[in-house]
């Protein structure tokens, strides 16, 4: 008999129809013989709908107290989906991130797991039941309601599949797989049968919207088998796999596109040109909790020196205004922002082994006219910062040049 664990996303739990649905379909692995654990999200909208209102009240809400606002729309869904369950005649336990205990550091909103008790989940399977966990939430040590961030219920199915040894980790959502790129942006988008966990941390850290980047982490750290499958439609889906190898072997070079449109550009100009003085800069950008990405500097002729780099467009401001201090301290010229560009990304291991990469996305964005303003680069990708209102012609342009483009139908 296997173990399965199911996560299923906020738009898969939308409405009590869909919870129903939901109920059917887990009702049918079980009679199958398999056991089962099932973490949901929070009904579509509803996480929204609580920050909302917090914001209503308190401009920047207290993180603890926001946490245990926000914790309350899983509670919500994983009581729903029990009741859905025992109506087929399908024993089911709810439980909370803390009834389960799952153990986190004590930073909210963005908390990070440290511990999984299974306990109370193995005796529920070894009785029969199927065990509805909520996703996105835990608990520290002093017993506070933690939150993971957004997207946090992948993380908790990760984590959960791994504690428990799970035979398969299947992802449900509103996608039927990892798509060569948004098929929202791009019609002739491919879904990929298989990618390696390498290109799914790529694809998810430059701005793919599929898996959170950290419960890619978590699968491949402890070698979880992850499939990403659709809520309402039957396939087999994307597994995500150690297996390199085999994930390329009949593959392009390049498996995919991301983009992020939510980037930011922060320039310090005329900085002294001194040893010590990037991290002058950003020390106190790291101290603010602010996330730095893309980081360039170049250095001119009258021993100045400009230094560029990105961050999250929410944190544009705050990063502007804790730098205006810093520039008046490092005796540098300004500090400017730009919130209108973004970051496109080509990713694949096939490009370790395949000369030209870069050349080819260069010559086909400056066929467009598309200008780069900055580069960055790793072994199996390369992001460019382009202005924001070329992003989708690049990333047209980009799927087509390196052959990621869908045969047409035939007739």
């Amino acid at each position: 008999m296997s173990l399965l664990v199911q996560k299923y996303g906020g738009t898969s739990v939308g409405t009590v129809e869909r919870i129903e649905a939901v109920a059917d379909k887990v009702a049918g692995f079980r009679a199958q013989g398999h056991d089962m654990v099932v973490v949901v999200s929070a009904m579509s909208g509803e996480t929204n709908r609580l920050i909302a209102l917090a914001k209503d009240i308190q401009q920047a809400p207290d993180p603890r107290e926001m946490d245990v606002l926000v914790s309350t729309g899983e509670q919500v869904t994983i009581a729903l989906l029990c009741m859905a369950l025992k109506k087929r005649g399908c024993d089911a336990r709810s439980y909370t991130g803390g009834q389960v205990r799952i153990l986190t550091d004590d930073a909210h909103t963005k908390a990070r797991i440290q511990e999984i008790d299974d306990a109370n989940m193995r005796a529920d399977l070894a009785a029969g039941r199927v065990v509805v966990v909520a996703g996105f939430q835990g608990v520290d040590e002093a017993g506070n309601i933690t939150t993971l961030g957004r997207g946090g219920s992948d993380t908790t199915g990760v984590a959960l599949a791994a504690a428990l040894k799970a035979d398969e980790c299947q992802i449900y959502t509103d996608v039927d797989g990892v798509y060569t790129t948004d098929p929202r942006v791009v019609d002739k988008a491919r879904r990929l049968e298989q990618i390696t966990f390498e290109e799914m941390l790529e694809m998810a850290s430059l701005g793919s919207k599929v898996l959170q980047i950290r419960a890619v982490e978590f699968a491949g750290k402890y070698n979880v088998p992850l499939r990403v499958l659709s809520s309402f439609a039957d396939g087999p889906g994307t597994l995500i796999t150690l297996d390199e190898e085999e994930s390329t072997m009949e593959q392009p070079v390049v498996s995919g596109i991301a983009f992020n449109r939510d980037e930011a550009k922060i320039t310090l100009a005329g900085i002294p040109d001194t040893p010590g003085i990037a991290s002058k800069i950003l020390a106190p950008v790291g101290k603010a909790n602010v996330e730095v990405d893309v980081i360039v500097q170049n250095v001119g002729a009258d021993n100045t020196t400009d230094l560029t780099f990105t961050v999250n467009r929410g944190d544009m401001n705050k990063t502007v205004d804790l730098l205006s201090n810093v520039v008046k301290e490092i005796g540098a010229r300004e500090v400017t922002s730009d919130d209108a560009i973004a970051k496109v990304s080509i990713v694949g291991v096939g490009m370790r082994s395949h000369a030209g990469v870069a050349s080819t996305m260069f010559t086909a964005l400056a066929e467009e006219g598309i200008n780069i303003q900055m580069i960055t680069t790793s072994e199996i990708k390369i992001s460019v910062i382009i202005s924001e209102k070329y992003l989708e012609l690049a990333v047209r342009t980009l799927h087509s040049a390196f052959g990621l483009d869908a045969e047409p139908a035939q007739a």
